[in-house]
């Protein structure tokens, strides 16, 4: 079936491929991308075209994908073909040769039908998933699964086998991990790295460049393996901010000098750092500035363009989305009479695919726990970039269908009114609620519950070991207990978003509206959900293709068709639909009792291991204490903040990254509270919930190594943090954090 037949989610051919074996040959698949794509092109007759014509292409996890646009970022076509994957349980590999054939027949199958000829392509960019490649000195592959299958040459970005890895490098307390969250992710380049570096000594003796995706995909096309500042300062810990004094302004062009060999050294990974870092990248370049001299020869005859063509450097597809969509402006918005660089400050991209990118920007760096960043020019140039994120959710919804007993059943039914599964799911859920005299459709899941973090949590726990867990089934196996499964998964996934986005305000940003691309935004139900549940309004592109638009835009700047990359994002980017939040309160009343729901299922689970359970007396208290220790101490700086009384209102979850203990002992409890190896104790009366004195104390030696004290000038043991649980008002100093042996 096919991905546009089978539902929106880009994560289809990752399910439904399965083991397909890769001698199937791209030949073969051809036809059925031109079919997918003719539907749309059909009934849009081509436009007479005099300006150029910038080519974008996309790899995704399970499709690559390439798209034409005209001067004004109008999409004239595009064409997708499916790649190979193999999965075998946290380990998920590709083939770089393989993408490579789906990228040439993607090319020529968008140009055709586009009606565009090769040399009518002005220039082009590319954008992937973070996924890792590893070539040897002639560029061939070099495997990194554990069966030498040498096909097998990436470690796609959503694998997981360098949990321990993480763990490891985490451990190390690095400088660097500040500007990733505080920890990085096994989804990061480090730990893979390591991974194989201790799993696979052929392997790691064999390569001479280790190189992000769309990283490999330029170098494939122009011959230069100078590394995106996007790639390298979000994926590889590259301290991108090294060059705001020694960028050079007229080319963009710049040798790495954000490396912290300390780091790689402290890792185990020092290896890579000779040859002035040549294996992981000796040239570092702004998004946009053109590689070598545009395709080479070779590249030129595979993708039937013209030797020369200029090439940008490369972004991450979910970096690419936000390209594509963020200087959208709906007319008669009022923001459109703001400064621009204000208002894009009030925005928050989400890329929503097999995956959810949570983007946002600021023009200072705001350090944000459990979100990566801040990454400076990551995404818009000068602009510091905060990327939260769902490691699955298109892939999620797709994983729920697929398992459930009725998914057969339903597939056939939408094939035979030639829809979506989607779009069939989304219809028996109106049924369900007419039938049930719903006031609206959410409310259907009122005993039904999903915790989405089934492959992790990435933001804002960080977290790669979180679970998911579902509540409220029955007995019941029907397409209607599957649709009511649906939408809790989509409402779940909303929550999560929601969550992020309280993360990213309480932290400095001041998120007030979203914009929205990829392949799940065309499901309208998937939108409304979020609309409904966060409260801001969520603007969609003009066209639906941000990534393969953000690509395009890429290779415009190369071409020196735009002064900078800005400047083409205003001139190609353009809004479509507004999707606005309910306006009855039921709706809104029913999602907030909902999303506390959300997150007392996500504080109980964090806590599986304590023993007895863990109760929480006054946990109006707790709530508050949690608030001031995780969102008002600043790790950077260490000075006293003030929390005025709109505190008290505040939603709170006190788990998120802590670890909390809670003992009753005469009439007083007392809060362990463990981060990594950071950790400190409170001790505090709980005699009265309208005012409630807290006391930070130093933690008693009782092992047989001392514990180290914090200095004097952060912690006097008399401090006190007074709280005043009616007016509140609180002063905060910070205690340099301690190791608890």
């Amino acid at each position: 079936m096919s991905a546009l037949r089978r539902g929106w989610s880009d994560t289809t051919p990752l399910l439904d491929q399965r083991h397909r074996s890769l001698s199937n040959s791209h030949t073969k698949r051809r036809p059925h991308s031109v079919i997918l794509e003719m539907t749309a092109a059909v009934n849009d007759p081509t436009p007479s075209r005099s300006g150029p014509v910038f080519l974008g292409i996309d790899v995704g996890t399970g499709s690559a994908r390439a798209g034409l646009f005209d001067e004004s970022g109008k999409l004239l076509g595009s064409a997708s073909s499916p790649i190979q994957i193999w999965k075998d349980g946290d380990c998920v590999e590709q083939s770089s040769t393989d993408i490579w054939h789906a990228i040439c027949a993607a090319v020529k199958s968008a140009c055709s039908l586009a009606k565009v000829a090769g040399q009518e392509v002005t220039s082009l960019g590319f954008a992937a998933t973070c996924s890792l490649v590893a070539v040897d000195s002639d560029g061939s592959p070099v495997s990194v699964s554990w069966n030498g299958d040498s096909r097998r040459n990436i470690i796609v970005w959503m694998d997981h086998r360098a949990i321990k890895q993480a763990e490891k490098i985490n451990s190390c307390n690095s400088p660097v991990l500040q500007y990733c969250g505080g920890a990085v992710s096994p989804e990061m380049q480090p730990p893979k790295l390591l991974w194989v570096k201790e799993n696979l000594q052929e392997s790691w003796s064999m390569v001479f460049r280790w190189m992000d995706l769309s990283d490999w995909l330029s170098y494939r096309a122009t011959g230069d393996d100078t590394r995106s500042l996007c790639t390298t300062v979000c994926k590889w810990t590259y301290l991108g901010h090294a060059h705001m004094q020694q960028k050079n302004e007229k080319d963009r062009d710049m040798e790495a000098c954000g490396w912290d060999d300390d780091f790689w050294e402290e890792i185990g990974l020092g290896d890579l750092i000779d040859g002035h870092h040549a294996k992981i990248g000796r040239s570092v370049a702004f998004p946009g500035h053109p590689l070598g001299s545009g395709l080479t020869p070779a590249a030129a005859k595979e993708l039937d363009l013209v030797e020369g063509t200029p090439v940008g450097t490369s972004l991450i597809d979910a970096h690419a989305g936000g390209v594509g969509v963020m200087a959208s402006v709906p007319e008669l918005a009022s923001e459109a009479k703001e400064d621009d660089e204000e208002a894009i400050c009030r925005r928050m991209v989400l890329v929503c695919g097999t995956s959810t990118c949570h983007m946002a920007v600021s023009q200072s760096k705001l350090f944000i726990p459990g979100v990566w960043g801040p990454y400076w020019s990551a995404m818009v140039p000068e602009f510091w970039l905060t990327e939260g994120g769902q490691s699955a959710t298109g892939a999620l919804l797709d994983s729920i269908i697929e398992n459930h007993v009725a998914s057969p059943s339903l597939a056939n039914r939408a094939a035979s009114q030639n829809i979506s599964i989607f779009e069939l799911l989304n219809s028996i859920l109106e049924s369900m609620a007419h039938e049930k005299k719903s006031s609206f459709l959410a409310a259907l899941t009122e005993d039904v519950h999903v915790l989405p973090d089934f492959h992790g949590n990435r933001s804002p726990m960080a977290d790669p070991k979180a679970k998911g867990i579902m509540c409220g089934l029955t007995l019941d196996t029907s397409e209607q207990q599957l649709a009511l499964l649906y939408l809790a998964t989509l409402q779940g996934i909303a929550y999560g978003t929601r969550h992020i986005v309280e993360h990213y305000n309480a932290h400095g940003h001041k998120i007030e509206t979203l914009l929205a691309c990829g392949g799940l935004t065309k499901n309208p139900l998937f939108l409304q959900q979020h609309a409904d549940i966060i409260g801001c309004p969520i603007i969609l592109p003009r066209e639906n293709e941000s990534v393969l638009l953000g690509a395009a835009i890429l290779g415009a700047v190369a071409a020196k068709k735009y002064s900078s990359l800005i400047d083409a994002m205003k001139a190609l980017n353009a809004a479509g639909q507004v999707i606005h939040p309910s306006k009855d309160l039921k709706v809104k009343k029913y999602h907030d009792a909902k999303y506390t729901g959300y997150n007392q299922t996500k504080r109980r689970l964090t806590f599986p291991h304590l023993s007895p359970p863990l109760q929480i007396p006054n946990p109006l208290l707790l709530c508050h204490i949690h608030r001031l220790l995780q969102d008002h101490i600043d790790p950077a700086s260490h000075h006293v903040k003030e929390i005025d009384a709109y505190f008290a209102k505040c939603e709170v979850n006190i788990v998120e990254k802590w670890l909390v203990r809670i003992k009753q002992k005469q009439g007083s409890f007392s809060l362990l509270s463990l981060h990594h190896s950071k950790s400190l104790i409170l001790c505090f009366s709980a005699t009265s919930t309208a005012s409630s004195k807290v006391t930070l104390i130093q933690p008693p030696t009782t092992s047989r190594r001392s514990t180290p004290a914090p200095p004097s000038r952060l912690l006097n043991q008399h401090s006190k943090l007074t709280h005043d649980l009616e007016g509140m008002v609180v002063a905060i100093l910070e205690p340099k954090p301690w190791d608890i042996p």
